[in-house]
């Protein structure tokens, strides 16, 4: 007998890789909010919201937290010869790459952008300035304590099945 909709979300929904990833992501978000309540820079409610929702950028990475669960809960699962293991940990490398590479040069890139823009627009060289959207990047340390809690929260999720 094929199982119904509703018990396909369920064992969906219930999955320990799925809730690894889930519960590593908003875990980061909310440290994330804390670290940034106890530091003053958190000035509205909305920000509050925005941060643990899906702010990017700060301490822990949550990008590293989700990726490390999920790589850490497959191993487990599937053992680490398996096929889906392989490709959960070239997704993690790519992306723990990414979040202290890539995206941190290109945010430090927008951010000297919009100070020649703004220059220029306060000396009349440009009628119109729109400054560029600066996306936050991760320090080392930022991605590597992601790493370390993503693991931890896969290995939670893995060993207590």
């Amino acid at each position: 007998m094929q199982p119904t909709v509703l018990e396909n979300l369920k064992s969906f929904f219930t999955h320990p890789v799925f809730l690894a990833g889930v519960f590593s992501w908003l875990g980061a978000q909310f440290l994330k909010t804390i670290i940034n309540l106890i530091y003053g820079k958190v000035h509205s409610i909305g920000e509050l919201i925005e941060m643990l929702l899906w702010k990017t950028g700060g301490m822990p990475s949550s990008h590293s937290a989700l990726v490390a669960s999920l790589c850490t809960t497959i191993g487990f699962r599937n053992g680490v010869n398996s096929d889906i293991f392989v490709f959960s940990l070239c997704f993690f490398l790519v992306t723990t790459r990414d979040a202290f590479g890539v995206r941190r040069s290109s945010g430090i890139q927008s951010q000297k952008l919009n100070q020649i823009g703004k220059e220029l627009a306060q000396n009349g060289c440009l009628k119109e300035y729109k400054p560029l959207k600066e996306v936050n990047g991760h320090t080392p340390m930022q991605v590597i304590l992601g790493c370390v809690f993503g693991f931890l929260v896969g290995l939670a999720f893995s060993l207590l099945k």
